[in-house]
């Protein structure tokens, strides 16, 4: 069954449980049975269905005595991503089989966890991701594949390539993604969802912050629907707790439908040269861009060479970083690590991150910082960037193999998927990708939205006008709403 946008998100969910016309535990015992029913497409890791259960019925219990509840997502069933968070009961295992081995049940939340539960989602499980998030596709050796619901021989991306799939799916409304390189915003293309990178320091990282990554990785969901995402960046953003400050974020539901004020968008139609560039997709910026234009924004043309600085030295920084950050974590690990117990292009990246002076990390860090300055001066001549989001389509299954150590080439292949992708998260900037049409196949045609800091909501404002020309559905309904 195919739905309009907006009857399928987690509000609408939430609602429903509030005003009894399902309860917190029917959900998420739907949203287990389509998980289950839906095993094959590997999108969950590991399911932990008592823990979410007694939750769920917790909440009921608080419902039937006529407590209110707390969180715009009371009672919608939720899946937190396998790698880079602490969830109480859970080990983390970060798609790695040495990881397995030794990791334990945390004994508590993250404060990313935290807010996802004040907000009311109901946590059972987490999705599947590649082996410490090292490719734009989620296909580990420890298992399971992701596939995507679109088609089950192509790949939902990576490294939220379970979140992605479970979404599109109907497993979830929203799932949790974290995004290093595009790991939030690639998967969401290749499903046709939601998908934003936040400004940085938008949403925590604490107390560990053993993902952050020098603040590259910014962490928020993959959804179904613009609401979900703005309702969720109302319920993360603010005192992150972090060492960058907070950027002035929201508030997002309430202004979501508002009119915006004519801007200058900045419009990048082409790839890098030599990169190929799928007709359909280029053909998705045109009309996404002539779409802001009727709605009285300056379209300003910006050749793909205008970022050829920017692209290169977040290459270099964001390289750097977290090869050192694995090498950080992985050096740590007790019994310690030895090589056969990881892939080899995660040998590739450990290898390189041990090899790694701390006058390179200190080039890294100031390559970071000439990156924010580039964009900034950017962001004085157009206030938005609208870019093409993915080169082609999904890639098939298997075709982003990890059984090889040429860490340059697999760095290449990325670059050709999603080339505009990186910088936003070197810059800090919030970067929001949306589908926009679909292809021959059917399968979605997705473009990306860059703003500079703290621009989270105009960029989720600027989608709604794109979601009006072309609102997007879905072929399967959100578990509990069907």
């Amino acid at each position: 069954m195919t739905t309009d946008w907006n009857d399928e998100g987690g509000l609408q969910l939430a609602a429903a449980i509030r005003e009894g016309r399902t309860s917190a535990a029917e959900a998420l015992a739907a949203a287990l049975e389509r998980a289950e029913d839906l095993a094959h497409l590997g999108a969950v890791r590991v399911l932990a269905a008592d823990p979410a259960t007694a939750e769920a019925e917790r909440i009921d219990r608080d419902r039937a005595r006529g407590a209110s509840g707390q969180g715009a997502f009371l009672g919608v069933p939720f899946l937190v991503k396998d790698l880079g968070t602490r969830v109480k009961g859970l080990p983390t295992v970060w798609g790695s089989r040495v990881m397995l081995r030794r990791s334990r049940p945390a004994p508590a939340d993250d404060d990313l966890v935290a807010r996802f539960r004040a907000a009311g989602l109901v946590i059972f499980g987490m999705t599947t991701v590649p082996e410490f998030g090292m490719t734009f596709t989620s296909e580990p050796l420890i298992g399971p594949a992701a596939r995507n619901p679109l088609d089950e021989r192509l790949t939902p991306g990576g490294s939220s390539g379970g979140a992605a799939a479970a979404v599109a799916a109907g497993i979830v409304a929203v799932a949790h993604a974290n995004d290093a390189a595009g790991s939030i915003r690639v998967p969401a293309a290749c499903c046709g969802l939601v998908g934003l990178k936040p400004s940085r320091g938008a949403t925590p990282h604490g107390p560990d912050f053993n993902n952050y990554n020098s603040g590259i990785v910014g962490n928020f969901v993959v959804a179904r629907t613009l609401d979900d995402a703005a309702a969720v960046l109302d319920g993360l953003a603010g005192n992150s707790r972090g060492p960058h400050p907070d950027p002035a974020i929201g508030p997002a539901c309430s202004s979501l439908g508002q009119p915006v004020a004519a801007l200058r968008v900045g419009v990048v139609q082409d790839l890098p040269a030599g990169l190929p560039f799928d007709d359909s997709r280029r053909d998705a910026v045109i009309r996404s861009a002539d779409v802001l234009r009727r709605a009285g924004h300056t379209l300003v043309p910006v050749e793909p060479g205008a970022l050829t600085a920017i692209i290169e030295l977040s290459g270099l920084a964001a390289g750097r970083v977290l090869s050192a950050n694995l090498a950080r974590m992985l050096g740590e690990l007790e019994p310690p690590l030895r090589f056969d117990d990881i892939e080899p292009l995660t040998r590739a990246a450990l290898t390189f991150g041990q090899s790694l002076s701390g006058c390179d990390l200190v080039e890294a860090e100031m390559a970071i910082g000439k990156v924010g300055w580039l964009m900034a001066n950017l962001f004085e001549n157009v206030d938005v960037l609208l870019t093409p989001m993915l080169s082609g389509p999904p890639p098939a299954i298997g075709a982003y193999p990890t059984d090889h150590t040429d860490l340059d080439h697999h760095g290449r292949r990325g670059f050709a998927l999603a080339p505009f992708a990186g910088f936003a998260n070197v810059a800090g900037t919030p970067a929001l990708t949306v589908p926009h049409g679909r292809d021959s196949m059917g399968l979605p045609l997705p473009i990306q939205l860059i703003g500079p800091m703290g621009s989270d909501v105009l960029l989720l404002r600027l989608a709604c006008s794109l979601r009006a020309v072309e609102p997007w559905s879905f072929q399967s309904r959100v578990a509990g709403l069907d």
